[in-house]
C-alpha cells in the first residue's frame, strides 16, 4: 500500500528571492533501494599509470618520470633507447575507472585520463595499453584507445585561448574487464543492509516495513546504520527475485532537524522538523553616509597669498525602524519563514538571524554553513 506525506525531508529549498513560503506537492514515500545499500554490492575504484602518445608537441617537456616510462616501454618492445630521450609528443597520465558490481570478463568500462606532468593539452592523443589495479594491487582491467577531450588550448605569438580543461580526457568503453570480483549473490543465506543516512527511527521503520511486506520477522536492526536480513526458504537460490521485491518496499525515512546555509549564494535549506523555542527578534539597520565638500579659500587681491583648498564634509546617520517579532515556543518551519518575511529580511539578513537564534540556544536544529 502506498503512503503519502505532506512534506518530505530535505525537499524544501527556500530560495529567498521573494517573500512567501515555498509549497511542495504531495509525493510518494521513498523506496528502500534509495535509502540503503546491500553489503557486498558496490562499485570498486580502479587506477593506473599510463602514457598518452600522438600529441602535437603539447606533451610533457621536462618530466623525468615520463622519459623513464617511455624508455621502459620501448625496452619491453625490444627497442633500445637512450636514457636522455625526450619526446614532446608523449604525456604521463593517471587513468581511473569504476568497476561496477557483478562485472564479468569482457565487460567494457569508461575511463578518465588526467595529465600528471606539464602537458599543455591531451587533444588528439591515444592512450597506450594501461593495466588498472584495485585497492588490493591486483589487475582487474586494461585500458587503451583514443581520447576525447572536452576542451581546447591554442595560442601563438604571445596570445592564447583555452576552453574547459584540455589536460583531462575520457575514453568511452575504453577499458576491458580481465578479472572478476568473486561474489555469488545466490549463495548467500543472509543479507546486510547499510543505511546511507544512519538514523534509529529510519532503521526501525525499515524493519517494520520489511516484516509487514513478507509477513515474517526477517529483518532486525543491529544499530542505527545496519539491518540484518534473513533470506526466507522460498527465495533460497533466488536471491535476485528477493532483492527485487525488497527494493520496492516503501519507506518513510526520518532525519535530524537541520538548517543548511550557503553564505556565498544566499541559499537556505531547512528540514521539515526545524523548531524554534520562545524568542524575541528585532531587525533593523544603521545607514551612515559621508559626503565630502571641499572648500576653496581665495586670498585678497592685494595680498600675496595663494589659493588654498581646505577639506570639508558632512556626516549623516539614519537608523531604520526596527520591528520586534515574538515567536512562541514550538513554531514550525512555515511559521518561522512567514515571521521572518514579515519583518522584511533579505537572504543575507536571514542567515545572520538564524546564526543568532542558534547562538541563543533557541534553534532546535543543526546549523551547517557551507
Amino acid at each position: 500500500m502506498k503512503t503519502f506525506r505532506r512534506c518530505p525531508h530535505w525537499i524544501l529549498a527556500l530560495l529567498m528571492v521573494a517573500p512567501g513560503l515555498v509549497t511542495v506537492p504531495e509525493v510518494e514515500a521513498a523506496r528502500l533501494k534509495d535509502v540503503v545499500e546491500i553489503e557486498g554490492v558496490r562499485d570498486n575504484p580502479l587506477t593506473g599509470f599510463g602514457l598518452v602518445v600522438g600529441l602535437n608537441g603539447s606533451g610533457d617537456s621536462s618530466a623525468a618520470f615520463t622519459n623513464q616510462s617511455l624508455k621502459m616501454m620501448l625496452e619491453r618492445m625490444g627497442i633500445s633507447a637512450d636514457q636522455q630521450v625526450k619526446v614532446k609528443n608523449v604525456a604521463s597520465v593517471m587513468v581511473t575507472a569504476t568497476l561496477p558490481p557483478f562485472a564479468r570478463q569482457g565487460s567494457k568500462l569508461d575511463v578518465m585520463i588526467s595529465s600528471l606532468g606539464d602537458a599543455k593539452t591531451l587533444q588528439g592523443g591515444t592512450l597506450i595499453l594501461t593495466p588498472l589495479k584495485g585497492a588490493d594491487g591486483r589487475i582487474y582491467a586494461v585500458a587503451q584507445g583514443p581520447l576525447i577531450v572536452g576542451g581546447f588550448s591554442a595560442g601563438g605569438g604571445g596570445a592564447s585561448q583555452q576552453k574547459n580543461h584540455p589536460t583531462v580526457g575520457r575514453i568511452s568503453a575504453g577499458a576491458t574487464v580481465e578479472k572478476e570480483i568473486e561474489f555469488e549473490l545466490n549463495k548467500e543465506q543472509q543479507l546486510q543492509l547499510s543505511l546511507r543516512n544512519p538514523d534509529f527511527t529510519t532503521a526501525n521503520r525499515i524493519v517494520q516495513s520489511i516484516n509487514d511486506v513478507f509477513g515474517k520477522p526477517l529483518a532486525s536492526a543491529r544499530d542505527s546504520g545496519t539491518i540484518a536480513l534473513v533470506i526466507p526458504p522460498d527465495y533460497q537460490g533466488k536471491v535476485v527475485n528477493f532483492v527485487s521485491r525488497l527494493e520496492s518496499v516503501q519507506i518513510d525515512p526520518d532525519q535530524r532537524a537541520r538548517v543548511v546555509l550557503n553564505e556565498r549564494t544566499g541559499t537556505i535549506v531547512m528540514g521539515e522538523n526545524v523548531r524554534v523555542s520562545t524568542v524575541a527578534l528585532a531587525h533593523g539597520g544603521l545607514s551612515i553616509k559621508i559626503r565630502e565638500e571641499p572648500r576653496v579659500s581665495q586670498p585678497n587681491a592685494r595680498s600675496q597669498g595663494a589659493t588654498v583648498v581646505t577639506p570639508g564634509g558632512a556626516v549623516s546617520a539614519e537608523e531604520k525602524d526596527a520591528r520586534v517579532l515574538e515567536m512562541p515556543e514550538g513554531v514550525t518551519l512555515g511559521d518561522l519563514v512567514r515571521g521572518l518575511n514579515g519583518v522584511g529580511v533579505t537572504p543575507r539578513d536571514l542567515i545572520a538571524i538564524l546564526q543568532s537564534i542558534k547562538a541563543a540556544g533557541a534553534l532546535q536544529a543543526d546549523l551547517e554553513i557551507l
